[in-house]
């Protein structure tokens, strides 16, 4: 950080954070509001004359609350630039009567009460998000005792207890007594590996997915204890030790060679002894197959990782699309691990993923010269599958521009819209959502769309499932189907499209004109959508169709709807399977009247559900296999359908609880 700090090529503004980031790639427009420290930092020292004379008293964040610090504090040792801050929430201010002893004992004069927040703007060409990630926080674990018990401690605590820099400048003690203990347990997978459930729905008591550097950070820790304290007793309860990189099994070896005690099987509950301080725990040694008690002086949970909080902001500014578990979504795992789907902008380090310090260096690396490859170049390519406004169709009525996932359309009221080709990625959202015709996707165009919708119903329509199919995730794994040989009916013909956004209601109701049985609307699921959001324009366009055939007499569950990403071929033979069925219900007489009911209606463009404006009790209906079940939905959510009883990702809103009688046509 010192030679980041001295870089001539580098500007490090501490103590600020980004407010608006606009523009697209080559072309950003930023802007950081830098806080007002109340300390001239190129004036200070860091001599510490106004620590003392502070008669604020705060736990320290950086010691996580095992020792003090003032209201004028530096946040942690060798912080850039070396200066002292003043939190203004805390300070009693430079009311004489009330304080100002800071200012008084300043030899430098560089405390300035009237300093102000400093608003920046920055033009830059490309942006690296590095918010890292933050640490579950173990206190919804009532069994394990950690509001209760002063000796039960995480693992950051105990790395603050360990070091140098300290609370106790390295000597090793337990909290309650001071006294430097000899039975050490640690706990492993806490806030990790834990499935969602009844008594887990949100992920309070724990994540599904592992943390990836917790198993070695306790290696570690146990060696360090052996090499200072060989006497200590150590005992590591775990699920499974994940010691996957580079020397990480050695250190594992030279720990169990060092003595210390792995047992597999986590503790049901810590009990301590209210006279001695001491813990009890109780587990079942999976090994074994005994139950085992064990004497403790101290226990150490070893606390997963979560996404860092203020990287949501982040990610709403720069458009950014994010895992089901949270964090940051690259825009391919593997052929470009660094890129995030918005052009010009790159991740690194845990705000992808939880990883170790080597390899989030080595994102960090490889972001960056991304980033120079990028910058470097004095023009930039893109691929040839961007959206083209005819301005002469255009009415100037503006609904593209808000369903762009990227910000890529510019509109303004009275104006032509216009598209911005090196921040288009071409998912087609905007197509889809033109009414007048007046937007073309290369390579993706309407007309093609529908002469492959011609082709395919042009022999034997009642005989196949017509599958507009995303080319990210649904049409790969229809490809993950076939060459895994899994086994489904024929009959679909797949019309692949980049994003099932660009799925225009037209498409599907001109394929019921034509005779088709059943008509499946297929991308990727809400976590893994690779234009951001674009496929919740999707969902409203079918809810819209769904409420529109209803309308004119035609079973509405004829057109599904399904989530499928790439691995999921088995899931894909299985949608096949089960819409073999549906379409095999569907009689010739019921397509040929459906033909004549729907010509010359006009086609749907708006829901009933996605005009709510707070949570609604509704009835939600699975239009595969008819499952219903009561909620208070709430459109805000964000939240994926699908039905608890199939999977299936074809599930209506009923606002009303009245459902379809399944007698129409």
């Amino acid at each position: 950080m010192m030679d980041v700090g001295r870089h001539p090529n580098i500007e490090l503004m501490a103590y600020s954070e980004v407010e608006d980031v606009s523009g697209y790639v080559g072309n950003f427009q930023v802007r950081v509001r830098k806080r007002a420290r109340y300390v001239v930092e190129s004036e200070c020292t860091a001599c510490g004359d106004c620590v003392p004379v502070c008669p604020i008293i705060r736990p320290d964040e950086f010691q996580l609350g095992l020792s003090i610090r003032r209201a004028i504090y530096i946040p942690f040792p060798q912080a850039v630039p070396s200066a002292y801050l003043i939190n203004m929430e805390e300070c009693l201010g430079d009311n004489p009567i009330a304080c100002g002893k800071c200012q008084e004992v300043c030899d430098k004069k560089c405390i300035d009460f009237d300093m102000k927040d400093e608003i920046v703007e920055l033009k830059v060409g490309a942006v690296i998000v590095a918010t890292g990630m933050d640490v579950y926080d173990p206190t919804p674990l009532d069994e394990y005792g950690y509001t209760s018990f002063p000796n039960v401690i995480t693992s950051m605590e105990f790395e603050r207890l360990i070091s140098a820099g300290g609370p106790t400048e390295g000597h090793f003690v337990r909290p309650s007594d001071l006294t430097r203990p000899k039975r050490i347990g640690f706990v492993q997978c806490v806030g990790s590996r834990t499935a969602y459930s009844d008594t887990n729905p949100n992920g309070s008591r724990g994540n599904p997915y592992c943390s990836n550097i917790c198993c070695m950070n306790t290696i570690k820790d146990s060696l360090l204890l052996k090499d200072h304290y060989p006497d200590t007793d150590i005992s590591v309860f775990y699920m499974d030790i994940r010691a996957f990189g580079k020397g990480f099994e050695d250190l594992y070896m030279r720990s169990k060679a060092e003595g210390v005690n792995y047992i597999r099987g986590l503790p049901g509950e810590v009990i301590e002894d209210a006279t001695t301080g001491s813990l009890t725990t109780l587990v079942e040694n999976t090994t074994t197959g005994r139950l085992e008690k064990h004497e403790l002086d101290m226990v150490v949970l070893s606390v997963g990782t979560i996404p860092r909080r203020e990287t949501d902001l982040v990610r709403q500014l720069l458009t950014l699309s994010r895992t089901g578990d949270g964090f940051l979504m690259e825009a391919h795992p593997k052929l470009r691990p660094v890129d995030a789907p918005t052009k010009g902008v790159y991740i690194a380090g845990c705000a992808e993923s939880p990883k170790d310090v080597k390899d989030s260096v080595t994102q960090a690396s490889a972001a960056a010269a991304r980033a120079e490859i990028l910058l470097s170049s004095p023009k930039i390519k893109v691929e040839a599958i961007t959206a083209v406004v005819d301005a002469e169709r255009c009415t100037k009525c503006g609904r593209c521009a808000p369903v762009c996932p990227f910000s890529a359309v510019v509109w303004k009221k009275g104006e032509v819209a216009q598209v911005i080709s090196a921040a288009c990625a071409g998912c087609g959202t905007c197509a889809a959502e033109c009414p007048f015709e007046a937007i073309t996707m290369r390579h993706f165009t309407d007309q093609q769309i529908y002469a492959q919708i011609d082709a395919i119903l042009e022999d034997e329509p009642t005989e196949k499932v017509l599958s507009f199919a995303c080319n990210w995730c649904s049409y790969a794994g229809a490809d993950t189907a076939g060459t895994s040989r899994f086994q489904y009916p024929p009959n679909a013909r797949l019309i692949r499209t980049m994003c099932s956004g660009r799925v225009k209601p037209d498409f599907v109701w001109y394929a019921f004109q034509k005779g088709a049985p059943v008509v499946l609307v297929s991308g990727c699921h809400y976590a893994d959508c690779h234009y951001i959001d674009a496929n919740r324009n999707t969902v409203r366009r079918v809810d819209a169709l769904w409420e529109g055939l209803e309308k004119q007499g035609v079973r509405p569950e004829r057109l599904q709807l399904d989530w499928c990403s790439a691995a999921e071929g088995q899931r894909w033979a299985k949608i096949m399977r089960e819409l073999e069925e549906l379409r095999g219900s569907v009689t010739a007489q019921e397509v040929e009247k459906t033909r004549h009911t729907l010509q010359g209606k006009k086609v749907p463009a708006s829901s009933k559900v996605w005009r709510l404006k707070k949570p609604t009790p509704s009835t939600m209906h699975c239009m595969r296999c008819g499952n219903e079940w009561s909620v208070t939905f709430d459109l805000a959510a964000d939240e994926e359908r699908m039905c608890p009883a199939c999977r299936s990702n074809s599930v209506r809103v009923m606002l009303d609880g009245r459902l379809s009688t399944g007698k129409g046509q």
